[in-house]
């Protein structure tokens, strides 16, 4: 009696002639998702990212968030405590105030984009200079930095609107120039980190320009730090620019915006407190989430 054992198949076919796995680049969305997943599995960081996205969304498209008009009055219902008609109160002209907080994250956020946008530009310009020549351009540019880190951010944004006029975009501007330092420091010690980096040595080695080897190897690397402070920043730029509103360089009345109403209230703070309360809760809500954002990208990052 013989047993039929089925031996094992040897494939002959030449290894060069097989079909090879073919090894597919993943996409920014799949690398963005792969690394937000994580980070939406957090409560906190789940209830941060919609508190953000609403405020972002007041900005865009205030009107589909509220009915009321955020510049007519009713006198007969001023200083109105919070109710299910009024969600927020109303100021001491009968105005809407939750409608007027909707329709100032445009004017505030704008401002602080702004802010950002500048300090972005001036911080990346200065960072990457001051990393790359280095020398005695790297220190004459790190002294100016140091002399910039040293006045106090909101002295000196109120120098600057002072010097150019009030109005949102002159406080922006101020407010921008003052976090440049901040910038132009985290991006040169990314680029004196990266700049260093085996790979960067063997694209110079290459053949490639200083200029390629830039903007291929090291501002996309160093990109990541940089984002993190300009979420942080962004909170910081909100506050400033509300600060400033609120001592009276911002935006003229009657416009809504974020400091001007924490402004408006601080004259009933006894009778209606709502008035300057909510508005700053809310504020306070926007950039403790953006806080959280950034903290929490940059731990997940490591």
């Amino acid at each position: 009696m013989t047993l039929d054992i089925p031996l094992p198949q040897i494939d002959s076919t030449p290894a060069a002639s097989r079909p090879a796995d073919t090894w597919k680049r993943r996409t920014r969305w799949q690398r963005a998702q792969q690394a937000l997943v994580p980070l939406l599995r957090r409560p906190g960081f789940t209830l941060a990212l919609l508190v953000v996205l609403f405020a972002l969304l007041c900005a865009l498209v205030p009107h589909w968030l509220s009915s009321f008009d955020p510049y007519a009055t009713a006198p007969a219902a001023k200083l109105s405590g919070p109710s299910a008609v009024h969600w927020f109160g109303t100021d001491e002209l009968g105005r809407d105030l939750y409608t007027r907080v909707v329709y100032g994250a445009r004017l505030s956020v704008l401002a602080a984009l702004l802010a950002v946008a500048i300090a972005l530009l001036g911080g990346l310009g200065l960072g990457v200079l001051a990393g790359f020549a280095g020398g005695r351009l790297d220190a004459a540019l790190m002294r100016l930095v140091d002399v910039l880190l040293a006045l106090p951010g909101l002295l000196l944004a109120l120098a600057i609107v002072t010097a150019i006029g009030f109005g949102t975009v002159p406080v922006a501007v101020a407010v921008g120039v003052g976090i440049i330092p901040g910038f132009a420091r985290t991006t040169r010690a990314e680029v004196l980190r990266i700049k260093t980096l085996p790979y960067v040595e063997a694209a110079r080695l290459g053949g490639a320009s200083w200029a390629r080897t830039l903007l291929r190897h090291v501002l996309p690397n160093a990109w990541g730090p940089v984002a993190v402070l300009a979420t942080l920043d962004f909170g910081a730029a909100i506050l400033a620019t509300a600060g400033l509103s609120f001592l009276g360089f911002g935006a003229a009345p009657p416009a809504a915006e974020w400091g001007t109403l924490i402004a408006n209230g601080r004259h009933f703070l006894i009778t209606a407190p709502w008035v300057s309360l909510l508005p700053g809760l809310f504020v306070v809500a926007v950039v403790f989430s953006l806080n959280h954002l950034a903290r929490s990208a940059e731990e997940h990052a490591r």
